[in-house]
């Protein structure tokens, strides 16, 4: 999670992730599996920033020359692993980074804590970092298969479809090069078995049932 932090909001002093988001070693396992899938879109010889890093379990399995991981959450220096440099800061304003210093900008389940305006600022400076054609990959929760454990989630602000989040990138400056709207299920909070292997046949389907989140590839253009 990466907003700007008040006494009074849900991230003051991580209580978000103490409530909603605790640390899962279930998760990790099944995050290697992902960043396997994943790999395809993302060079291992270049430069990956992570928006929302939490607990690092992307950052930490994917493969990159240069891996960055920025939260709020203070608990993601100690989650990191060897060669991840981490940041604890908002996404609105990544002014300690360069323009063009990334070939992917990753967020997973971030883009819907976000203020309008706030998310209008994170795409700005992604749009900035990023070098000509680099990516901005995002996993999000697609409202239209997830709305009825969408708000589960306190701090869930806003709500997209893969309709909207792709006019959203296009507005912003982004060229869209690939859009599943039914990609990965919603939450871990469920009773389903949380097998790695059965992930990767379940990525392996051409349609995947159950499915609440979307997975959206958008460039920089060149």
């Amino acid at each position: 999670m990466s907003t700007a932090q008040k006494p009074n909001d849900p991230y003051h002093k991580d209580a978000y992730f103490a409530v909603r988001f605790t640390d899962d070693p279930a998760r990790g396992r099944l995050w290697e599996v992902l960043c396997r899938y994943l790999q395809r879109d993302i060079p291992p010889d270049g430069a990956v920033l992570e928006l929302g890093g939490g607990y690092c379990d992307f950052i930490n399995n994917i493969r990159a020359r240069e891996k960055h991981a920025m939260d709020l959450f203070a608990g993601i220096r100690e989650a990191a692993a060897p060669g991840v440099e981490t940041h604890v800061q908002s996404c609105t304003s990544m002014a300690n980074f360069r323009a063009n210093s990334f070939d992917t900008v990753f967020a997973s389940n971030l883009f819907e804590h976000l203020t309008r305006e706030q998310l209008a600022d994170t795409l700005a400076e992604v749009l900035r970092v990023l070098r000509p054609g680099g990516r901005l990959i995002v996993i999000q929760p697609n409202f239209k298969y997830a709305y009825r454990g969408y708000f589960d989630d306190f701090t869930h602000i806003q709500i997209f479809t893969e309709v909207s989040l792709a006019d959203l990138f296009r507005s912003s400056g982004f060229e869209i090069e690939r859009v599943v709207s039914r990609f990965l299920p919603f939450s871990l909070k469920v009773r389903a078995p949380k097998w790695p292997w059965l992930l990767s046949v379940y990525l392996a389907l051409p349609w995947r049932p159950f499915a609440g989140q979307m997975y959206i590839r958008a460039a920089k253009p060149k």
